[in-house]
């Protein structure tokens, strides 16, 4: 698949490498895993002197040889001999920059946790005093969004404050997928693209897959993911299980529940069958995977809220892939389609409410959007879309077929929110229905 989209991201990367030849930069990048970071680091720096450090499982020391190999292969500088730590090295192009700038990307950066902790303390030491005359383009990402966000912002940690720029990268926005299911399926159908977006929420890789074995409709989508070998059915596990550690289980239950609707914590709790406060916020502040969701209008303090998986692909391996584990373990895949096409329809249609969010959200001319829901759950409308500059609102109903909008319940459920939350006085306002021929 040839690279798309990402012109902000490269445009700002581009104007990092030219502020390092003033001033060293050292910039984070983190984003879930698969989403294309290492793709993005290496189109940016093309053409432009670089070194690529990829930091696997290994002794130090060997990864000190594979790092000097790449330092002989691309700067053309001779072995150093029997370097034992990174620190000696990291401390060598440091120096070396100030006559010769480059960019020095380091992948996997989190993983130096495993071979060796005292590697951020002594790149905090030479980063520290070595800065002000280096030319150092330092640009470094990890995946496992914890381990990140805690060697960087934890106040107590030796790197915090040491960056000098973040970028946090995002999946691919709808309307790029379009573009990329055009480009690649040009027969498309909106099933298919909803099917696209559900599956991978635009996360690069799994975007990749499907392009790749040319499965861009709803049924060769479910062709490749649903085999034994399937890269789709063990990444969920493989993706968050590092993230969790021993409590796996738990944090397992917790977002398998809210996959299948049991989304307020009184609901998690029943089902988990204990107290789950901290897990809900550490995977919303920590793990970055969670959402709070209130009804539009509610003040912040409310107690009516609804926890969101964040990851479209997440969503779905857990609804269905961890959920059914116990089928895939026999190897009756053709069962678990069964159990998938069956409840598909329900499933889409609450990705496809995700979907026109986002899409308006990308068209802009708003400023504020949301769900409204009272606290029996009974009156409940899909979106809401204000301009509060110009007065306007526009109350949304989305179905997956256009013939089951009924613009008079829409009307309905408005009064009564309107007499819930005494909101949208003096707006002008429009009802309006959204279904698969509109995406």
């Amino acid at each position: 698949m040839k690279f798309y989209n990402r012109e902000n991201e490269m445009a700002r990367l581009h104007e990092i490498q030219a502020q390092s030849l003033e001033n060293a930069q050292f910039t984070v990048i983190t984003g879930r895993r698969r989403v294309g970071k290492t793709q993005l680091l290496l189109n940016a720096t093309e053409g432009v002197p670089t070194l690529y450090f990829f930091v696997s499982r290994k002794a130090e020391t060997y990864l000190c040889e594979d790092f000097q190999q790449e330092i002989a292969e691309k700067l053309q500088i001779p072995l150093m001999g029997n370097v034992q730590n990174f620190s000696q090295l990291f401390k060598f192009l440091m120096q070396l920059s100030a006559t010769r700038p480059f960019n020095l990307i380091i992948d996997e950066f989190q993983e130096f946790l495993n071979t060796n902790p005292s590697v951020f303390s002594d790149m905090q030491r030479d980063w520290d005093t070595l800065k002000a005359n280096s030319k150092i383009n330092l640009l470094v990402c990890g995946s496992v969004y914890s381990l990140m966000h805690r060697i960087f912002e934890d106040y107590n940690a030796p790197l915090y404050g040491r960056a000098t720029n973040f970028l946090r990268l995002k999946p691919f926005k709808v309307l790029v997928l379009k573009e990329i299911l055009a480009e690649n399926n040009p027969k498309f159908s909106a099933e298919d693209l909803l099917a696209l977006y559900a599956f991978t929420g635009g996360v690069a890789k799994y975007v990749q897959l499907f392009v790749d074995n040319k499965a861009l409709t709803l049924k060769k989508m479910l062709d490749l993911m649903l085999k034994e070998d399937s890269f789709f059915i063990a990444d969920g596990k493989s993706m968050l299980i590092e993230e969790f550690g021993k409590d796996y289980a738990v944090y397992f239950t917790i977002l398998s529940a809210i996959a299948r609707g049991e989304n307020t914590r009184t609901k998690i709790e029943t089902v988990v069958g204990k107290e789950v406060g901290g897990y809900l916020t550490r995977m919303e502040h920590d793990y970055g995977l969670l959402a709070k969701s209130t009804p539009i209008f509610a003040k912040s303090e409310t107690k009516n809220v609804r926890y969101v998986i964040e990851d479209n692909f997440l969503t779905f391996w857990f609804r269905f892939i961890y959920k059914y584990s116990h089928i895939i373990e026999i190897q009756q895949y053709d069962e678990l389609r069964k159990i998938i096409e069956r409840d598909y329809a329900t499933f889409s249609g609450k990705v496809l409410e995700k979907y026109f969010r986002e899409k308006l959200i990308e068209q802009g001319g708003i400023t504020k959007i949301g769900g409204f829901w009272d606290k029996s759950g009974e009156n409940e409308i899909d979106l809401v879309v204000l301009n509060e500059t110009g007065k306007t609102a526009q109350i949304v109903e989305i179905k997956r077929n256009e013939k089951h909008i009924r613009y008079n319940v829409l009307k309905e459920k408005t009064a009564a929110m309107l007499v819930q939350t005494g909101e949208l006085k003096n707006y002008e306002v429009e009802y309006k229905g959204l279904s698969m021929v509109d995406m």
